[in-house]
Order: structure tokens, then C-alpha cells, then sequence
């Protein structure tokens, strides 16, 4: 789909890539910070804008002075953030790293505007992603955007036909998803080894003795003066509303509804995403989301507890749980079928995963055995996932990012959805034809009911090639025996 898109507007440097085939079959590697490439020229680099320069960007500059200083394939061309400390103390670490001083300005539209960048990374809080996304598109750049895509479910769909009309490369910073497992289990899924799958569970715990976010710390020289309120507030376009200047809204704005949405999308959307990516599986129809503050009473708005069921159409169901406030004591995370079950632990730096066999008197197969699958994985998976976008950009081909704005749509779908379900009381539907959401009613269940009466087939993940493979039910004779006596008739004799 990706590759077939309308690529009009400014094309990005792919010129500059080597054309030889071992240069092609590098790209492919999994540790591309053990690759060798060959030098660029500085008029060849790829000039990146970084829009949002806080915590988290960090690591993303750091990985871009990587690549700009060896193999020169980039180039750290302008920073932009509302608070001057960020901004200052960003462009300084630049040049002292690469020896070049990149511009400096408040106004991301200044980024946008100007021909001469090839691609943005926006680190900005959630509720500026969708705008500042859809206006770099629309600009002709390249887009890393960080997790969560977006900050309601309707602008997660809005990115995503913005990024399709685009042409553009565009990878949402969930960089678990550049880890080789979930490719390996999603396969392995594929072709029948896990048999019918069921359920996948997630998690995300963590503690503190000071309250999640609040470790973000609040400065004396964090004032109006200092900081463009108005424009971290973006009130005048309709993000959030006018409200005091407050420090711990600017630093800690995770625990606020305003600006992002607690572990819900700060935590949940990274294990989602990776089930997703490992399932094969995208949109949910149903989802229900439960929790609440029952431990961290600081003035924070965003639960502490929390947990999001998704029913997918596929007839699998996604969990990912949590607390703030428990750290020792989580669950694994795993993904479940009828023939076994694939676990992973707990964290992200997975590297392979457990198969789990059931018991053959129920799969009706001796040959299914449990074992140890290993996998590679990176280094680092922030520098492997910035790195898979450069190489996508360079190539022009938004096919080969690891976490698409469609993967990044139906996670953010998933726990948007989930968090608007905790707040608002109610249970929520998604359809994917439509590309539409609305409170739900009772046809989830009853299509189910359907389907069992009717003794239908199963349905199984995206890509699914194994046919019947641990999808069957072996009833006993007796079963024979079930059904209405019509007419005082009896069902086994008719």
C-alpha cells in the first residue's frame, strides 16, 4: 500500500545512497551501528530539525551526531523548543559533538517553512503531535514523531490519511518495535506454531516514592519569561486550553489530561504496539479501559492503576495492565493460542522467547514441543530505530520503517480508546471499514453468538497460512446427542 502512494512534492536525497547490492543488503541488517557505509558529502546529508528538544529528544540527537559524524549521513540542522534552556543547551551539545552549530528558534513553523530541511523529529508533548505531523507532511518532510502518535483518537486517524495522501517516510517513535523478535514470532504466528490465537497480555508496572512523571525535574528558571507559554499551551490553535503558567504542567504534563494521557499513552502504547507488530493485528472493535488514582494524591490527573481490554474482529483479545505504584511484581507478557503460547517476560529487550506447549490431549498433536527461540536484537534500540528511519528516507520507501503511522494509529486507538472509556463510563466500538468510533451495544457479543451456532470457522490473524492448523474442536459422540427436540423429534434420530 505504502509503496504506491502519490510521492509528489520534494523528493528526499536518495541520490546520495550507494547503489551496489551489498549496500542494499546492508540496510537490512539488524545492529546497522556495526555496519560499515561509505562517506557522504556534506551537500548529500539528509538536515533534520528537531521540534521539541526536552528529555526525550535527547536521545534522538545523540543518535543523530552518531550519524552525523560518522558516516555523515545527516546533519543536526536547526533545534526549536518554547523553553531558551532547552533550546541553548541543545544547540551548544551539538556543536561541541559535531563542530557545527545548528539554527535556533521557538517557532517550529520555521522548521516547517524552510526548503532546505529533508525531515523533522517532533518530541513535543502528545497534544502538538497531530498538528505539527499533518503540517511537516504537508510540507513536503519526513517525519519521526514520538510515541503516542497523536493525542486523541480521532487525530491518530487524521495523521494517518495525511501520511498516506503524503508519500512520506514517517516512523512513530516506539522503538521496541525495531527489536527482531516480533518480526520472528509474527512468522512463527503465521505458519501455524502457536495454532488459533487467543489473547495476548502486556503489561507496564512501575513505583517510585515520588509519583510517576513528577521525577521530571521543575527549575527556578522555568518562568514566562523564559518559557513561551502561549505556544507550549497552543490555546490559540485549539490544543488545549488557556490556563496559568504552572511549572509542573510545562515538565510534568504527562499527569495531565490537557497534554497527554497518563500511562495510557505514555506506557501502554509501547507494549501495544509490539503486540500488534507480533500478532499481525491493527484496529480493534471493542475496547473497555478500567483503573483510577488509588495511590498517588499529588494534584495529577491520570490514573495510577490501569488496564485496557481490546476485542479484535480477528476474534483475539489484546490486555495490557498496570500500576504505578508496584514495580517486583508484574506480569508476563505473552501471546496465547490454542496449540501454545509464545512468552516474553517482562520489560522490552527481549531476546527471543519461550514457546509453551499445551498438552496434546487437547491439541491432538505429540509432535508440539516446548522450546527456547532465540533472537538477535540491537544494541541499542533507540539508536536501531532512528537508524531505520534514516535508511527509509534515503531509500524513499515508507515501507521500510518499523512502526508505521498505521501501526501507530491502531495503538493509539487501542489505548486512547481505553482511557476515554475510563473516563467517560463507557464501552467503545471501532470500525475499521469506516475508520470510525462511537459508544457500543450489544452486536459485539451477539456476532460471536452467531458465529457459534452457525459451528463457523475461526478467524485468525492477518497473513494467517496454516489453514486448520490448531484451529479444530474433536468433540466426543456424545455431542451428538445436543439439539432442539423440534416437533418432540430426537435430534440424534433425525
Amino acid at each position: 500500500m505504502k509503496n504506491s502512494e502519490n510521492k509528489s512534492g520534494p523528493v528526499s536525497r536518495r541520490d546520495f545512497i550507494q547503489t551496489s547490492a551489498a549496500a542494499t543488503a546492508a540496510a537490512a541488517v539488524v545492529a546497522p551501528a556495526a555496519r560499515a557505509r561509505a562517506a557522504v558529502a556534506a551537500n548529500e546529508r539528509l538536515r533534520i530539525g528537531f521540534i521539541g528538544v526536552g528529555g526525550r529528544c535527547q536521545e534522538h540527537v545523540n543518535s543523530a551526531i552518531q550519524l552525523q559524524n560518522n558516516p555523515g549521513s545527516v546533519e543536526c540542522a536547526v533545534v526549536c523548543d518554547v523553553f531558551n534552556e532547552y533550546r541553548d543547551g541543545t544547540a551548544r551539545k551539538i556543536e561541541e559533538k559535531t563542530g557545527k552549530a545548528p539554527t535556533k528558534t521557538g517557532d517550529y513553523r520555521d522548521i516547517i517553512n524552510d526548503p532546505s530541511i529533508d525531515a523533522v523529529v517532533i518530541a513535543t508533548p502528545d497534544h502538538w503531535h497531530a498538528k505539527q505531523t499533518i503540517d511537516a507532511l504537508s510540507a513536503g518532510k519526513h517525519v519521526y514523531c514520538e510515541k503516542p502518535m497523536t493525542h486523541t483518537v480521532q487525530e491518530a486517524l487524521d495523521v494517518h490519511k495525511a501520511w498516506k495522501e503524503s508519500g512520506k517516510v514517517m516512523q512513530v517513535g516506539v522503538q521496541s518495535t525495531s527489536l527482531p523478535v516480533w518480526k520472528k514470532v509474527n512468522e512463527d504466528i503465521r505458519g501455524g506454531k502457536l495454532g488459533k490465537v487467543l489473547q495476548y497480555q502486556t503489561e507496564y508496572y512501575r513505583n517510585s516514592s515520588m509519583g510517576q512523571w513528577r521525577y521530571y525535574t521543575l527549575t527556578p528558571a522555568m518562568t514566562p519569561k523564559n518559557i513561551d507559554w502561549d505556544t507550549f499551551l497552543g490555546h490559540e490553535q485549539g490544543l488545549a486550553p488557556k490556563q496559568a503558567f504552572d511549572r509542573a504542567k510545562f515538565a510534568q504534563w504527562r499527569c495531565y489530561w490537557d497534554f497527554g494521557s497518563g500511562l495510557y499513552t505514555d506506557l501502554f502504547v509501547h507494549r501495544t504496539t509490539s503486540m500488534l507488530t507480533a500478532t499481525g493485528l491493527r484496529f480493534p472493535g471493542r475496547v473497555v479501559g478500567a483503573g483510577g488514582i488509588f495511590f498517588e494524591y499529588d494534584g495529577r490527573e491520570a490514573p495510577d492503576v490501569a488496564t485496557v481490554a481490546a476485542d479484535f474482529p480477528e476474534g483475539v483479545q489484546g490486555l495490557a495492565t498496570a500500576t504505578m505504584c508496584c514495580s517486583n511484581t508484574p506480569i508476563k507478557q505473552l501471546i496465547r493460542g490454542h496449540n501454545g503460547s509464545a512468552v516474553f517476560g517482562t520489560g522490552e529487550e527481549f531476546t527471543g522467547y519461550d514457546f509453551v506447549a499445551e498438552r496434546p490431549q487437547v491439541t491432538m498433536n505429540s509432535k508440539i514441543k516446548s522450546e527456547r527461540v532465540d533472537v538477535t536484537r540491537p544494541e541499542s534500540t533507540t539508536f536501531a530505530h532512528f537508524d531505520n528511519f534514516v535508511e527509509a528516507v534515503l531509500a524513499d520507501d515508507p515501507a521500510m520503517v518499523n512502526c508505521d503511522p498505521e501501526l501507530g494509529a491502531a495503538a493509539m486507538v487501542i489505548v486512547k480508546l481505553g482511557a476515554m472509556s475510563y473516563r467517560n463510563g463507557k464501552v467503545y466500538h471501532f470500525d475499521r471499514d469506516t475508520m470510525t468510533f462511537g459508544t457500543g451495544d450489544s452486536s459485539w457479543a451477539k456476532q460471536w453468538e452467531e458465529m457459534s451456532y452457525a459451528h463457523a470457522a475461526p478467524r485468525h490473524v492477518p497473513g494467517w497460512t496454516a489453514g486448520d492448523t490448531g484451529s479444530k474442536l474433536y468433540p466426543e459422540d456424545y455431542q451428538k446427542l445436543a439439539g432442539p427436540w423440534t416437533n418432540g423429534v430426537d435430534p440424534a434420530q433425525s
